[in-house]
């Protein structure tokens, strides 16, 4: 006969796979359902996730190595804060990364490939709901990644994936804001044209065009957003 810890065990939901909590959680700080500077530990993942506390603790080391999340103390840690500086700083590493990068692996790429990674970018405007740009941010997100990866530098990559988290992060901000992302369909068809000619000083062209204008649409809008928070860049309730 069953006990009642048993039984109560058995009506629980699965919860989710410990293979794909790493990005479930990320998922998490990206739509800020894990806000910024919000107090987390491996409690509070395991109960919102349903997954082990071996899970959760492994996932909050990787998460801290990786600047995500920040301990605050032996006993408190929190998701990272996401400032304006912050911002700026991504905007900027982008800016010096990614004109080379894109320069570099052009001649690398499957051009049909590339094609059909942009046009999982594309959408119309508004966009309607949070699962819907979440999937926007990171068909975004593997566009940059693939491109690193084509120059087959290990750690590079490493840092573009970083770089990109927290761009999504950042872009959460302006579709919950604009319902639309911040770069034109146009620039990145302009790019995706460059790379198929495999125009190097094109490519970087366009590049830094979508980051320029990404970024002053970004923060104009957040400096117009009379709710948004002045140290925490979050969603207000």
């Amino acid at each position: 006969m069953s006990s009642m810890a048993d039984k109560q065990k058995n009506k629980r939901p699965a919860g989710v796979d410990p293979a794909s909590a790493y990005d479930v959680i990320m998922d998490a700080i990206v739509t800020q359902k894990l806000a910024p500077s919000q107090k987390v530990s491996e409690n509070i993942l395991t109960e919102m996730f349903e997954i082990s506390r071996t899970t959760a603790r492994n996932i909050m080391e990787q998460l801290t190595a990786q600047q995500f999340l920040v301990s605050v103390s032996p006993r408190i840690t929190r998701v990272a804060p996401l400032t304006l500086l912050d911002v700026k700083q991504n905007f900027a590493m982008r800016k010096m990364l990614q004109p080379e990068i894109f320069a570099m692996a052009a001649a690398q790429v499957d051009y049909d490939q590339i094609i059909k990674m942009n046009e999982d970018t594309f959408h119309k405007v508004p966009i309607q709901d949070d699962a819907h740009a979440l999937t926007l941010l990171k068909a975004n997100k593997q566009f940059n990644v693939f491109m690193a990866q084509q120059v087959k530098y290990p750690l590079l990559i490493h840092w573009i994936r970083q770089l990109e988290d927290t761009t999504m992060r950042i872009y959460w901000l302006y579709v919950k804001m604009k319902r639309t992302l911040p770069y034109t369909w146009e620039h990145q068809r302009a790019l995706v044209e460059a790379i198929r000619r495999d125009a190097s000083d094109d490519i970087r062209d366009q590049v830094h065009k979508i980051l320029s204008s990404s970024e002053e649409r970004l923060l104009d809008a957040i400096f117009m957003h009379d709710q948004m928070y002045m140290q925490d860049l979050k969603i207000p309730d």
